[in-house]
């Protein structure tokens, strides 16, 4: 048990230096572009990424199901895959933005700006989508070091404290993973 006590405090503190690391680089993606040789094309990039959040969804309510069908070896399966998931889709959302211009919603000429005939155009659409966009990346940098610790406490034993976080934490992370698809299809006409 000892040992166990003194994993869960090395792997939280490895929670926040990954929540930190992540959240930087989140904050520096919109700001630095990283050149990426001729000829390449990341424009498969965004589709992907609301694939993976898709998938991420689904695993996430079959993991519900399984731990409310008390079989706890499946969950925890379930529960990797979309850890998994989440991991890839971070990679190569962070990988994506620091290499990619900035989709506008709106912007229907692809020329980064808004003009007032585009805003008139996509109307209260666009207050809509800002909505389901702000409250999936404020959730999203939110939830991440409570996914990160729910799965600690899980893997280092304290199934009690495990339960009691995951009740708030996996609607939450559901949410993100729901919203993230939705948000990905209203702005995907504006992608050039």
């Amino acid at each position: 048990m000892e040992r166990n006590i003194q994993l869960a405090k090395q792997m939280n503190t490895a929670a926040w230096v990954v929540t930190g690391a992540v959240l930087l680089l989140v904050g520096l993606m919109r700001r630095v572009k990283i050149p990426i040789p001729e000829g390449w094309d990341f424009s498969f990039l965004p589709p992907f990424h609301a694939t993976l959040n898709a998938l991420t969804a689904v695993v996430l309510l079959a993991a519900f199901y399984f731990i409310r069908q008390k079989n706890i070896q499946a969950h925890r399966r379930s529960i990797y895959v979309a850890m998994g998931l989440s991991v890839l889709f971070l990679l190569s959302y962070v990988a994506y933005h620091f290499t990619t211009p900035e989709t506008i919603f709106g912007d229907a000429n692809h020329d980064g700006s808004l003009s007032p005939e585009e805003l008139a155009a996509v109307g209260s659409a666009r207050t809509w989508y800002l909505v389901l966009l702000l409250s999936h990346i404020v959730l999203a940098a939110l939830i991440l070091p409570f996914i990160l610790f729910t799965f600690i406490r899980a893997y280092t034993g304290q199934v009690e404290r495990h339960r009691k976080m995951a009740r708030w934490v996996f609607p939450v992370w559901l949410y993100v993973a729901l919203t993230g698809p939705i948000a990905y299809y209203m702005l995907m006409p504006y992608y050039p």
